[in-house]
């Protein structure tokens, strides 16, 4: 889909106010966000994909107004609701009572072992998104490549700055889980992962690239389609 999120190439929000020694967390609520995400997954609630299409459907002015564990606090409200875990009326309840009483404990609960087991192996290994398939591999390295320039409504992966760009295919990743199908709640459907390069001037167009500057892309099959001998000659 397209939105205020997709901000690749983007301009005029100012320079990256870089922070040379940032702490993990600014405040001990963003600590809890990071731990519920992982529940939550943990929970069925999302997969990663659709944990990132909950934040890309918030409010433009909430998104760009908001901080990123906001983002997550966004997405795990959006899919709590849809998928039955929480009750609207009963979160503005106790919202509005932490508003009138921002003091108050928190619920006391009791951690569960296998969860904080869950938390240290992700956070150590991360979660693998690498899985098999059947289906033979369309392209190879040093194949040019035209990404697809399609405006799909659900979740995709495919930024806007590099659709309808001509590269070169100069890495093969393997196959992995298709973030259009597992963003959108279709299952993983698993596909090819390759790695494409763009010259400069192919992304940003002449004048605006500086001169012998590339950049990269992780690209999966369904997104491009092959360029035609003339067509790379002219491209």
């Amino acid at each position: 889909m397209n939105g205020v999120f997709d901000l690749g190439g983007t301009d005029g929000f100012g320079a990256v106010d870089h922070t040379p020694a940032e702490p993990p967390f600014h405040t001990e609520w963003e600590r809890v966000a990071f731990g519920l995400q992982l529940g939550c997954f943990a929970g069925g609630w999302f997969t990663i994909d659709s944990f990132r299409h909950g934040i890309e459907l918030m409010d433009p002015v909430h998104y760009l107004t908001s901080s990123y564990y906001e983002h997550w606090l966004s997405t795990f409200e959006y899919h709590g609701v849809l998928k039955g875990h929480i009750d609207p009326d009963e979160l503005d309840r106790r919202t509005q009572e932490y508003l009138d009483d921002p003091d108050k404990p928190l619920p006391a609960h009791e951690p569960l072992p296998s969860l904080i087991e869950f938390v240290d192996a992700v956070v150590a290994g991360g979660s693998p998104a690498d899985r098999s398939t059947d289906a033979p591999r369309g392209f190879e390295v040093g194949d040019d490549v035209r990404l697809n320039s399609f405006a799909p409504k659900g979740h995709t992966r495919l930024a806007r700055y590099v659709r309808g760009k001509v590269g070169t295919i100069v890495a093969y990743r393997g196959s992995f889980v298709y973030p259009d199908q597992s963003g959108n709640e279709l299952g993983e459907d698993p596909q090819h992962l390759y790695t494409v390069r763009f010259d400069g001037r192919e992304l940003w167009g002449e004048g605006h690239a500086e001169a012998r500057t590339s950049s990269t892309f992780d690209a999966w099959e369904p997104y491009m389609e092959p360029i035609t001998d003339h067509e790379g000659a002219s491209a």
